[in-house]
């Protein structure tokens, strides 16, 4: 799951939202520093409201993406999308094409999500622009014993940019695709990916009950998130 999947029913607790996004936050900041579940699971009744409402959400992150990533929907749809790629890109053995898919079930997702309700974004933001971001950089630093350096600044640079809002268009999502293609060393996609993007994004869209695990009028009444 990507950023705005964990965190769409955990609005009203802005703590957790951002405990939700740790794991997400720290592949940019630092990717050596590592928040595990078990890192988080003691923390989850600690006297510090905040710190227990963060390390909760980090869990709540890893409990999601273990059953998100072993759904036949995940895997069905992230097979279909490599096979697109490999149909609208030059020839790649390796697994970087895997990755892609991977990343763009996600981020698609995240876009589905966004466009059933797009009220929930707004509330999305104002929720998480509620945190004391210091305050989560000195959770991660308690819960790993490592230093976040510069936590602290992207999550605030996180709630200016608003770059989920990028989703919706192909070609401002291929432009965060290629960030991340950068940061973990993969070669940046080329213009042609392009074609394919409307069909990716159709194929998502007809399977986000199934990837997601609700019914729309379930997803659209949530209101306890």
């Amino acid at each position: 799951m990507n950023y705005f999947a964990h965190g769409y029913r955990l609005i009203d607790e802005p703590y957790r939202l951002a405990g939700a996004s740790i794991p997400d936050w720290l592949n940019v900041v630092d990717r050596s520093v590592r928040v595990r579940k078990r890192h988080a699971q003691p923390y989850q009744t600690d006297g510090d409201k905040r710190m227990a409402e963060v390390a909760t959400g980090v869990v709540r992150h890893h409990d999601d993406d273990q059953w998100f990533h072993a759904t036949a929907a995940f895997v069905e749809t992230c097979a279909e999308l490599t096979r697109l790629l490999r149909e609208h890109l030059p020839a790649d053995d390796s697994m970087r094409l895997a990755f892609l898919g991977h990343v763009l079930v996600e981020m698609l997702l995240d876009a589905t999500l966004i466009q059933q309700d797009p009220s929930r974004l707004e509330d999305y933001y104002t929720a998480m622009s509620a945190v004391d971001s210091a305050c989560v950089e000195a959770c991660v630093r308690r819960m790993t014993g490592k230093d976040a350096a510069g936590l602290s600044t992207f999550i605030q640079r996180f709630c200016e940019v608003q770059f989920l809002r990028d989703y919706s268009h192909d070609d401002r999502l291929v432009f965060r695709l290629n960030q991340i293609m950068g940061r973990v060393g993969l070669d940046t996609l080329p213009g042609q990916v392009m074609t394919m993007m409307p069909i990716a994004r159709r194929l998502v869209e007809s399977r986000w009950e199934e990837l997601l695990g609700v019914s729309r009028s379930s997803f659209i009444s949530t209101n306890a998130y």
